[in-house]
């Protein structure tokens, strides 16, 4: 998952490089912190010389992983890459289940409630106890995670490939992204044909393009070490930064 510590590796990668022609970043994450995310866009441009980076997506790059695409100044896609929805999700346990639900949802359906109870005329004690179920707290919080998720995307875009587009027109393009009224579900994939028709600048690639070969086989090898031996990898073709997990002793 995406977390602050991952834009000081990255940080630390770029700063040994020589990003005179510019950047291309290659991700696979299913997600994480937007703030986090935020970061990563913002050492991405900083230190790349033409002030923009390229994103290549091989296989997922879900959530917060969508928000530093949309930081790029293009995105490179094959006909089976992923982007998602960007709603910020709830992740709750209950009896050693972790189970996420999406903010979007809670909100609506608190706000749902609350107006039907404002509009009952007769027995408001059914809406009583059921918005006592709700902390007013963490509504407001949700608001909040919403809203920021949005202003990250939104502005990102105005600042990038949809510069020139006022923050009212990149919203309602984004409107995929940014609820999933359309996927339905978080973990639902948005593919390039679907990003192209948000406006986004997608550069499509064929499965069977040498470039893209070669792309797909770094990935998988990556995968696969991330898979195995490390929680996470962030490199270049001369250095490395490796996250793992260390193993509690009894």
């Amino acid at each position: 998952m995406i977390e602050d510590a991952d834009a000081d590796m990255l940080e630390g990668v770029l700063q040994k490089m020589d990003l005179s022609s510019g950047l291309v970043l290659l991700i696979s994450s299913p997600g994480g912190d937007g703030l986090a995310a935020e970061r990563i866009i913002n050492i991405c441009r900083s230190y790349s010389k033409t002030n923009d980076y390229w994103a290549i997506v091989p296989g997922k790059a879900k959530s917060a992983a969508t928000m530093i695409c949309f930081g790029a100044s293009k995105i490179i896609m094959g006909t089976t890459s992923e982007l998602g929805p960007i709603d910020p999700q709830l992740t709750t346990s209950e009896n050693n289940e972790v189970r996420r639900f999406s903010v979007y949802n809670v909100v609506e359906s608190y706000d749902d409630l609350f107006s039907r109870a404002v509009n009952e005329k007769g027995n408001l004690q059914p809406y009583l106890q059921q918005l006592a179920n709700y902390d007013e707290r963490e509504i407001k919080e949700f608001r909040a995670a919403l809203s920021l998720s949005e202003d990250i995307a939104i502005r990102t875009l105005a600042a990038g490939m949809m510069k020139g587009k006022s923050e009212d027109d990149i919203k309602k393009k984004l409107e995929i992204f940014l609820t999933p009224k359309h996927t339905k579900t978080h973990g639902r994939p948005i593919y390039r044909k679907e990003a192209l028709s948000c406006g986004l600048k997608i550069e499509p690639k064929d499965v069977k393009d040498k470039f893209w070969k070669l792309v797909y086989e770094l990935y998988i090898r990556t995968n696969n070490f991330v898979s195995t031996k490390a929680a996470k990898c962030i490199e270049s073709k001369d250095h490395s930064f490796v996250a793992t997990v260390r193993e509690e002793k009894e």
